[in-house]
């Protein structure tokens, strides 16, 4: 088995190259070894690539093999493999996944109890000291199987119908699921609610004919396009396991997940003082100035579902969001899903009776800078740590929960390392055009001259 294949949040690899059938069925084994084996019970779910089934038969026959139960979900969202651990107080699951990475790819998310994910710090290096040393759980007689797929979906579409029926007005919505797992459900739950709900890209389809998987500005400009020139209300745009819901207002603009966090704290939480929202380290200021405005207690986290979860059910909070559209609900046990994301919206807007475009124009504004650098995986760590160094000696004011974010009177920028892949991150903001300039040169300037004293003739 390749360690490459194992990441910071997740196992992920092009399948037939990095990932194979028996590694599945290593991993189910491990996995469920490390969950404590003979009895434990564990949820199993897949997405729509055309391998997603033969891994999954594979981590089932792993996991059975330890002695543990499975409740076999078949093809669903992401989001609803968390809601089945926790709602069924299960011990764990495992989702057959690779989330926005095209079709070639797949992979698994693992999850502990309370649909924590099992990444680096929370229990994969474990589960990899388990496989290198063999260090199995075998049982003498196999686990069960239990085909729950019906049963989850009545009890999810119910639990989100309890939630929201009555709260959503006649809207007009489009959606587009991008042939991801979120076709086969979406659609119906969000007219069960009571909007008026059309679909592009709406059928399974594990080769992703229409768009990439990953929900952009670019991969969504037929939804924006449509949006704009039919008069719907807004639209939404789905990743490849719908856990992601990146969202267009009714002018066809794409709004990003740390806006809409900020709208849901100014509408949802007004004259709620004390309540608490969480938010990781490359969220816009913004969103600390609504919380502030509104006595709302903002918590800053790492970046990825395992750090937010974490905190948004240690906290209790009541929302929680990434920039990259993950928002998260202490409604549904703090998990992110971007069905019940779309319902929130529904629910925002016929609440204030207002255009999304008109909330969007309302809040400060902010310019915007976003880049990603080539950095080797051998060093990117390195070149982070240094910069740490380079600038608390400059006498910045820096955060280094995730990366380096460092604050200036104009504005702030962050340079983080990605987990998944050889590149830094950077991303900045300020109050005009002129200031985001100077920290773009400035944060540019610094890292490249840490980077070049480890990469020759960078």
């Amino acid at each position: 088995m390749k360690d490459e294949i194992f990441r910071a949040y997740d196992i992920r690899g092009v399948y037939g190259k990095d990932l194979f059938d028996e590694d599945a069925r290593i991993i189910g084994l491990a996995f469920a070894s490390y969950l404590g084996g003979r009895g434990k019970k564990l949820a199993v779910g897949l997405d729509v690539r055309k391998h997603s089934y033969k891994l999954a038969s594979a981590v089932i026959d792993g996991i059975t093999s330890a002695g543990a139960n499975v409740v076999s979900l078949g093809l669903v969202p992401t989001p609803m493999v968390y809601f089945a651990i926790v709602h069924w107080n299960l011990d764990g699951g495992i989702m057959i996944t690779a989330s926005h990475n095209p079709p070639e790819w797949n992979g698994f998310k693992l999850c502990r109890e309370n649909a924590k994910l099992c990444g680096w710090g929370m229990g994969m290096e474990e589960l990899k000291r388990i496989i290198d040393s063999k260090a199995f759980r075998f049982s003498t007689s196999k686990g069960m199987i239990e085909d729950a797929r019906e049963k989850l979906l009545e009890e999810y579409e119910n639990y989100l119908l309890n939630i929201l029926m009555g709260k959503v007005g006649r809207l007009r919505v489009l959606i587009d699921p991008g042939n991801g797992s979120g076709s086969i459900l979406s659609k119906s739950i969000l007219q069960k609610v009571g909007l008026n709900v059309d679909s592009i890209n709406d059928y399974p389809d594990g080769d992703f004919p229409s768009r990439s998987p990953e929900p952009t500005e670019e991969s969504l400009a037929f939804l924006r396009r449509m949006v704009r020139e039919n008069g719907y209300d807004f639209g939404v745009g789905y990743d490849g396991d719908c856990d992601r819901a990146l969202f267009v207002d009714d002018e066809g603009n794409v709004i990003r997940g740390d806006i809409m966090l900020a709208l849901f704290v100014k509408y949802f939480l007004k004259n709620r003082p004390g309540e608490k929202i969480v938010y990781e380290v490359s969220c816009s200021k913004l969103v600390d100035e609504v919380c502030k405005d509104n006595g709302v207690i903002p918590i800053m986290s790492r970046v990825g579902h395992a750090f937010i979860l974490e905190k948004m059910l240690s906290e209790k909070a009541r929302f929680g969001g990434e920039i990259s559209s993950h928002l998260y609900f202490g409604e549904i046990y703090g998990l992110d899903d971007a069905i019940f994301a779309t319902l929130k919206v529904a629910e925002l807007l016929t609440l204030t009776g207002r255009k999304l475009s008109q909330l969007i124009g309302e809040l400060p504004r902010y310019e915007f800078f976003k880049k990603d650098y080539e950095a080797p995986d051998e060093v990117k760590f390195h070149v982070i740590k240094d910069l740490v160094f380079r600038f608390e000696k400059e006498g910045c004011k820096t955060i280094t929960l995730d990366g380096v974010r460092v604050e200036l009177e104009e504005g702030w920028f962050i340079l983080r390392a990605s987990n998944t892949l050889p590149q830094v991150r950077l991303i900045a903001e300020a109050r005009s055009k002129q200031a985001l300039e100077e920290i773009v040169a400035y944060a540019e300037r610094m890292f490249k001259e840490t980077l070049a004293r480890y990469v020759k003739n960078f």
